[in-house]
């Protein structure tokens, strides 16, 4: 069930008639370490049923018999999915048929013998779930009745992880443009200072924050994050390296583990060897996240840049978790900058500029306490960093980005969005079209070269464009890699990257002029960048293969500059774990 994240409004109860026979043990049943995979058997079943399903609780005292009634309380959050539906949220569940002996009873045992002979014979199957440290008790449910009508058949007993106040999922974000400093921020169960060691004996103390119950919010319903989908997120640890030298490897360590980076280059005018990524959720956000490890343990990676939409947890906070714990194989190795989305901030009477609401009651503190970026001032989201020979400007659409706001005053030197201005796939929310007459005038007058956009799931490539008209439409070069020539700058290029993972969008049949390259696959954007030209791929994370090329050149001579020894990442991103269990 890849799709399963989200829990029902039904008042549940113990199903009629269930046998007292029945019963769920776990393998291992307690002292959990921090990433395991758990075998739950169920045994004792007199009559298995295809839709019988065992769904994983946090935390174990949770109550599953008292649930609102109305399902609206999940669809406010946008996903409609037809899915099973809790009262409290299950963070993961398969169904039992997933071991095929279940349905069949091939594993038979008898429970009951009279002159030798037996008379009742109950059935048994067994299910692996991936589980990593919450922090708190887990416990594992057993209903019938699938997803339509579920009934709770039986609990196993509750089962603990061995150091809740481990230090977990650190990842690494730039604080400013000289590649000195190194911003480490983590996760544990502990509200004490941690530090973290790194370089020649340096020692740095963490400083400790979190986000209670309290500060999620919820409009005339009860939002997934205030009340059924709260999870305690723990403690955010985050602390600063200093005095690192740009371009160079240094080791660092927190709780248990130690792990070697490279600190990115300074902001040299002579300087420049940048590169970018892009990734999404399930499923496609596992072979995106595979494939970018592999670019990252390559050494080629100085930088991830993640646009909106990270975890969708939209209000279910253990998602977090385990958003952080997928990404950690990158982000623990190179910066991962971020930028908020409508899924992180958007809710009523948030002061978000969209009254939707996207995400599930979070508005933005979890991400803002999750992900501290180098912003000016708490819930003001955008920022400006240099990396070698990029200059990047993140911004918020989901903040007010109207003529004379303070964050338009402030784009005005800098330029970076989220929500998309050209996209071929239709939907209400896809553009906004007072967005669009703000700010493209901004992008034109600050000549910015390329406008990356998430947002819309899928990739997207336009000409040179203003106003919906393509004022210069790029070459084939030598290589057949698509070139637009910027020394006379007319307009910028535009690009939609929303398609690392969650889901993928299609397109309409009614292309504009405008719109030269479509992509509905999972993959992400793959940059090179020198002082006079940036280079593109397009990479198909399941099949490793390019499905588009183009560059944009300042270069005077015109000539094609071979990128393919250096790359360097920037991504924007949106992921989660995925696998059979989900």
């Amino acid at each position: 069930m890849s799709g399963f994240r989200v829990v029902t409004r039904r008042n549940l109860s113990y199903c009629p008639d269930s046998s007292p026979l029945i019963q769920i043990s776990l393998n291992p049943n307690s002292n959990l370490s921090d990433e395991e995979n758990v075998t739950v058997t169920v045994s004792g079943v007199l009559n298995p049923q295809e839709h019988d399903w065992v769904a994983m609780i946090s935390p174990a005292n949770s109550d599953v018999s008292k649930c609102p009634l109305n399902e609206v309380l999940y669809a406010e959050t946008g996903d409609l999915s037809k899915l099973p539906l809790l009262c409290h949220y299950p963070v993961k569940a398969q169904f039992m048929s997933n071991d095929p002996g279940y349905v069949n009873c091939t594993k038979k045992e008898c429970k009951e013998y009279k002159d030798g002979k037996c008379l009742t014979t109950t059935c048994s199957g067994s299910l692996r779930f991936h589980v990593i440290n919450i922090r708190t008790d887990i416990q594992f449910v057993l209903f019938a009745g699938g997803f339509d009508t579920p009934c709770v058949l039986t609990r196993s007993n509750p089962v603990n992880f061995a150091n809740p106040k481990q230090p977990l999922y650190g990842h690494l974000s730039s604080i400013d443009s000289t590649g000195t400093s190194m911003r480490l921020t983590w996760v544990s169960g502990d509200e004490a200072p941690q530090q973290v060691q790194y370089g020649s004996g340096k020692t740095e103390p963490s400083q400790v924050t979190t986000f209670s119950q309290d500060d999620m919010k919820h409009a005339v319903l009860p939002s997934p994050a205030k009340e059924f989908g709260w999870h305690d997120p723990g403690f955010v640890h985050s602390a600063v390296m200093t005095g690192l030298q740009p371009s160079s490897i240094f080791s660092y360590r927190y709780g248990r583990r130690t792990w070697q980076i490279c600190t990115p280059a300074e902001n040299r005018e002579n300087r420049g060897d940048e590169e970018f990524c892009r990734m999404h959720k399930l499923p496609g956000s596992i072979s995106v996240i595979e494939a970018l490890t592999d670019e990252v343990n390559s050494g080629k990676v100085d930088s991830i840049f993640h646009i909106g939409d990270l975890s969708y947890a939209t209000g279910f906070l253990v998602e977090w978790d385990f958003f952080l714990q997928l990404i950690s194989p990158v982000a623990s190795k190179v910066p991962y900058m971020t930028a908020i989305g409508n899924h992180e901030r958007d809710y009523v009477d948030s002061g978000s500029i969209y009254i939707t609401p996207d995400s599930g009651g979070e508005s933005g503190v979890p991400y803002e306490t999750y992900f501290p970026m180098p912003t000016s001032a708490k819930d003001k989201p955008w920022y400006s960093i240099e990396q070698a020979s990029v200059h990047f400007t993140i911004i918020s659409t989901e903040h007010d980005w109207s003529e004379k706001s303070e964050q338009y005053e402030w784009m005005k030197k800098d330029m970076a969005t989220h929500r998309p201005m050209y996209t071929s796939t239709s939907g209400i929310f896809s553009v906004d079209k007072k967005f669009v007459e703000n700010v493209e005038p901004l992008l034109l007058d600050n000549k910015v070269d390329l406008a990356l956009f998430g947002h819309v799931h899928n990739y997207e490539r336009t000409c040179v464009v203003y106003r919906k008209e393509c004022k210069a439409m790029p070459t084939m070069d030598d290589y057949g890699i698509e070139t637009y020539d910027n020394r006379n700058y007319s307009a910028p290029v535009q690009a939609v990257i929303g398609m690392a993972g969650f889901t993928l969008d299609n397109f309409t049949n009614d292309v504009d002029s405008w719109s030269l390259r479509r992509i509905s696959e999972f993959g992400y954007l793959r940059g090179h960048a020198t002082k006079e030209e940036i280079s593109f791929e397009f990479v198909n994370a399941a099949t490793r293969e390019i499905e588009d090329r183009f560059r944009i050149t300042k270069n005077p001579s015109g000539e094609f500059v071979d990128v393919s020894q250096i790359m360097t990442h920037f991504a924007g991103m949106a992921v989660d774990e995925a696998n059979s269990e989900r």
